[in-house]
C-alpha cells in the first residue's frame, strides 16, 4: 500500500479532535501546545513507536499492516465511516496514474422507476453527489435541477451555496456539513477527479462553513435518516430518506424520501403533488440560473421555484 500526505493530514485532524480525557490519557495536568492528543500518546495507545506513528502522519512511504491500521483506528476512536475513509486514502492516494472515470449514465429502467413511484420524491446520485436524475416530486420538493447548468446539478453544491436550500432545511448546518463529509469520502475514493477538485475549490472560495468543515476532515456516510423541512408552499415536513446503493451502477445510489402514512407530512406531500399538477407548468418560463446565482440569489434555484420542472420527466435532470 502506498502512502499520501492526505492520509497523514487525516490522522492529524483525528488526533487533534480527541481530548486526553476522552482517550483515557493521564497528562498530569501539563500544559499543551497543540489541541488533542500528542503524537507520542497516540502511538502508545496504538502500540507502535512514536517514530513510526510520526512517519504515518508525515505521509512517508511505509507499508502499515492491517493490524497496525486497526490499532491506530481504535486509538483515534474512529467510527466505521472514518475507518473506511482512512483505508480509501491509503489505497487510492498513492499517486499512481489511474484511467479517467467514464461519464455517468442512468439506465433507462432506472429512469422508468423514478417516474413510476409517482408521489414519492426520488433521485439518482452519482460521484460527487451529482444529480443524475430526479423525478417530478423531487423537483417540486427541492429545486428545478434541469434548469441549472450541468456543472451546477450537484446536491452538495446546491445545499451549501443556494439560499433557497438554506431556507428549506430547518437543520441546514447539520445537513450541509454531512454533505461536505460525504464529498470528502468521494474525493478519498477518486483523488484524481478534476471535477471533484473543481467543486471543492468553488465551495471553499464561496463558503466559510465549507472551509471549516473541510479543514476538520469530517466524513459522512449515512445511508438513512430524517429531514426537517420548511417548504415555501406546503409548510413543515418531516421526511425519512433512504440511500440505496445500486450494485449494477458503479458509484450511483437511489435516494428516496417518504413520510409516515397518515402524518401531516404525508398530507403535505399529497398537497405538493396536487399543487404541482395544477400549476400549468408548461406556461411557466423560469430563467436559467447563472454560475453565481446559487451563491447569491435568494431562492434562485430553491424549492420555491420548482414549478418549472414539475411536468418534466426524470430524464431532464441528467448529470455529468
Amino acid at each position: 500500500m502506498g502512502q499520501s500526505a492526505e492520509f497523514g493530514r487525516f490522522l492529524k485532524a483525528m488526533r487533534a479532535r480527541l481530548s486526553p480525557e476522552d482517550a483515557g490519557v493521564d497528562d498530569g495536568a501539563s500544559a499543551r501546545r497543540v489541541p488533542g492528543l500528542r503524537r507520542e500518546e497516540t502511538a502508545r495507545l496504538a502500540g507502535v513507536s512514536t517514530d513510526y506513528y510520526t512517519r504515518l502522519e508525515q505521509g512517508r512511504h511505509i507499508h502499515p499492516s492491517r493490524a497496525v491500521l486497526e490499532s491506530v483506528a481504535r486509538a483515534l476512536r474512529l467510527d466505521s465511516g472514518e475507518r473506511a475513509h482512512m483505508m480509501d486514502l491509503l489505497q487510492t492516494c498513492a499517486g499512481a496514474d489511474r484511467p479517467a472515470a467514464a461519464a455517468q449514465r442512468v439506465r433507462p429502467a432506472l429512469r422508468q422507476l423514478l417516474d413510476a413511484v409517482g408521489d414519492v420524491p426520488a433521485m439518482v446520485l452519482g460521484r460527487r453527489s451529482d444529480i443524475l436524475a430526479a423525478n417530478r416530486m423531487a423537483r417540486l420538493l427541492f429545486a428545478d435541477f434541469p434548469a441549472m447548468a450541468p456543472t451546477e446539478r450537484n446536491l452538495t453544491r446546491w445545499l451549501i451555496l443556494d439560499q433557497g436550500a438554506k431556507a428549506l432545511f430547518r437543520d441546514w448546518k447539520a445537513v450541509a456539513a454531512e454533505a461536505a463529509g460525504a464529498l470528502r469520502v468521494d474525493v478519498g475514493r477518486h483523488p484524481n477527479d478534476p471535477q471533484a477538485n473543481q467543486l471543492v475549490g468553488e465551495l471553499a472560495v464561496c463558503s466559510d462553513h465549507f472551509r471549516q468543515w473541510w479543514a476538520g476532515h469530517k466524513v459522512g456516510t449515512r445511508s438513512a435518516g430524517t429531514l426537517r423541512l420548511e417548504h415555501p408552499t406546503v409548510g413543515a415536513l418531516e421526511l425519512e430518506f433512504e440511500n440505496l446503493l445500486l450494485p449494477e451502477d458503479a458509484d450511483q445510489s437511489l435516494r428516496i424520501y417518504s413520510a409516515k402514512p397518515g402524518s401531516p407530512s404525508s398530507d403535505g406531500l399529497k398537497l405538493l403533488s396536487s399543487w404541482g399538477a395544477g400549476s400549468h407548468d408548461a406556461d411557466v418560463q423560469r430563467p436559467r440560473p447563472s454560475a453565481t446565482g446559487a451563491a447569491g440569489a435568494s431562492g434562485g434555484t430553491g424549492a420555491a421555484g420548482a414549478t418549472g420542472a414539475a411536468g418534466a420527466s426524470s430524464e431532464d435532470a441528467v448529470g455529468r
